[in-house]
């Protein structure tokens, strides 16, 4: 029989076995606000994109996550799909209850390209970026665990699989410190398991003028020195910077041998990342605070940043990171997400744009990354500085934890 002839009316288009039809039944979100204990603010903690402003206050405070939103995607088969994001929670469940949710609820999850241009061209007025952009990306994440449960296999299988036999990561913490001594010991730690790359942050900015500068150079040196020269050290700006002087400031560091740069001017400011990358001192990174891959585009078609570092719950979920993944290998810009995690650690697994993935250790709560420990359980910790990802957990491996409960505020 060739290709045109009729089939007969009884005919069936056969279902492979195993296929699973559903559809999306409801979305459940709670917001998980920390009420335990939190490490109190302390001075020259971590520059930010509010330094150059006179605060009377905590200058870092609008930059802590102490709540987060948790999305539950359910269907009528039962399979429930979490998702989750940390950027303004309250507002982002609002987002969601409103105007996500409807448009989601009654599609197949399998036609995810489908539903996520849905949420975002019927958001763009409003929602192409930021919150709007956070909370999609909230609904995305828990649809690609519905997926990998359906099918049984974990999300970096529906990606591509594994290219690589281990995620290489680093250790991502050690805020400024006018203690050295302590900012040393906590690096040491790191280093004693089996970290072979470090990230700090930096305490002083423009408007502690040299006397600043000097104890930012202290601080990289003296971090250099403990961990020698075969130690990865990357240096975090946090948009705490100026252009000007972020110029004056690169060639003092570029003797410590930096991996990279990161995020030295807010990320509106795309011409000072290309005038400081062109300066060819260092790498320069971003991207924690850009949205879409349209908005990744322009930083890889201007040349931009050497180093790629979106948030999967920020940057339109893994339906858009994936799309970034290919556009910066493309380019060989690699691609190392912001804040670990499980829904960024499935996209490293399956790309080779990511060569290593940021690990933020558990420690008290203090500015929130850390928060996603007591929300969930199931993620994996890291053995002598590389993390793995089984084979056989589905989904996204994680579930919702109760062992931290009532340390929660939980707004539903």
């Amino acid at each position: 029989m060739n290709g045109s002839a009729q089939r007969p009316n009884n005919y069936k288009k056969p279902v492979a076995q195993g296929t699973v039809f559903m559809k999306i039944k409801a979305i459940r979100t709670r917001v998980f606000e920390w009420k335990g204990k939190v490490v109190p603010p302390q001075a020259h903690f971590c520059t930010n994109a509010s330094d150059i402003l006179f605060e009377r206050g905590d200058a870092m405070g609008s930059f802590r996550f102490h709540g987060w939103l948790v999305v539950e995607v359910e269907t009528d088969t039962g399979l429930v799909g979490i998702g989750n994001c940390a950027l303004a929670p309250r507002v982002a469940k609002e987002i969601i209850d409103t105007y996500l949710a409807p448009i989601a609820i009654g599609e197949d999850p399998f036609d995810n390209e489908y539903i996520w241009q849905k949420m975002y061209r019927q958001s763009h007025a409003w929602g192409r970026k930021g919150i709007g952009m956070a909370a999609i990306s909230a609904i995305d994440i828990a649809i690609w665990d519905i997926m990998g449960k359906a099918v049984n296999k974990p999300v970096f299988k529906l990606l591509g699989g594994r290219t690589k036999e281990k995620i290489w990561t680093y250790a991502s913490k050690l805020y400024a410190n006018d203690n050295l001594d302590l900012f040393l010991e906590e690096a040491q730690g790191y280093l004693n398991q089996g970290f072979t790359a470090l990230k700090m942050r930096f305490g002083y900015g423009p408007k502690d003028g040299p006397a600043g500068m000097r104890k930012n150079i202290e601080q990289v040196r003296a971090l250099r020195n403990l961990a020698g020269p075969d130690i990865d050290i990357m240096l975090e700006c946090y948009m705490g910077w100026t252009l000007e002087y972020a110029r004056r400031m690169l060639p003092k560091l570029a003797e410590f041998e930096p991996r990279w740069l990161e995020e030295p001017v807010i990320a509106d400011d795309i011409e000072g990342y290309i005038e400081l990358k062109k300066m060819g001192i260092m790498p320069i990174s971003g991207g924690e605070h850009e949205f879409t891959s349209y908005g990744f585009k322009d930083l890889l078609e201007r040349r931009a940043v050497d180093v790629i570092q979106y948030d999967t719950n920020r940057v339109g979920g893994i339906t858009a990171a994936r799309k970034i993944n290919a556009m910066a290998e493309a380019w060989s810009v690699p691609v190392i997400p912001h804040a670990g995690q499980m829904h960024n650690y499935h996209l490293t697994m399956s790309t080779t744009a990511s060569p290593m993935a940021e690990f933020f250790p558990v420690f008290d709560v203090e500015v929130g990354n850390e928060l996603f420990y007591y929300v969930f359980k199931g993620e994996p910790q890291p053995v002598n500085g590389y993390m793995q990802l089984d084979d056989d957990k589905p989904g996204l491996g994680l579930e919702i934890s109760d062992e931290y409960l009532s340390d929660f505020n939980i707004i539903e």
